[in-house]
């Protein structure tokens, strides 16, 4: 407070009348840390249902396809894709459930924060390791449809239109939006 008794920001940004609720933010919301954190965390775990739904459907799915009987007429490069893409699809569940494990194991210690930035970053790698797995899952089932040299084409295609639609647009929408405030 200065001198004349008006209330004045700190210099790290809490403003004294909100009680260091709005960590010198200018985002419109007047809430703590730890909403904050509730509130990230919710968003994290709406995103996570999407990604893991998806991913665990692709999983069982590969998972069966090793008792068919085609399966065996597969040539050793493309039970090689298969076995890569497998395992892709396990490590994309692991990271997409590894949040849930995550918060199970520390609920309760006050420490939200750091478990939505490390939720956070485990539902990153789930995503990156997602797009590799329907990269591979594409490639294998257009190689041994298509027969030719066009499955790379067509995968390469596909693999643009993830990148711009799960990288590109989100990192341009918010490069754009910057004067807006962090939320």
């Amino acid at each position: 407070m200065s001198s004349s008794g008006d209330a004045r920001p700190d210099p790290v940004g809490h403003d004294a009348r909100d009680g260091g609720r709005n960590d010198g933010r200018d985002d419109g919301r007047d809430e703590s840390p730890e909403e904050r954190a509730d509130r990230q965390w919710q968003d994290l775990v709406q995103e996570i249902r999407v990604a893991q739904t998806g991913v665990q459907i692709l999983f069982g799915f590969l998972l069966s396809v090793a008792f068919t009987t085609e399966f065996r007429r597969l040539s050793q490069t493309d039970t090689t894709i298969y076995i890569v893409t497998v395992v892709l699809a396990s490590l994309a569940t692991g990271a997409l459930i590894g949040p849930v494990a995550f918060h199970r194991l520390v609920w309760g210690r006050r420490i939200k924060p750091e478990t939505v930035v490390w939720a956070s970053r485990l539902t990153f790698i789930g995503i990156l390791l997602l797009l590799a797995t329907l990269t591979t899952a594409l490639f294998l089932v257009l190689r041994v449809t298509t027969h030719n040299a066009l499955a790379p084409w067509l995968v390469a295609g596909v693999l643009l239109w993830y990148l711009l639609c799960w990288f590109a647009l989100p990192l341009w929408v918010r490069g754009r939006g910057r004067g807006a405030g962090r939320r």
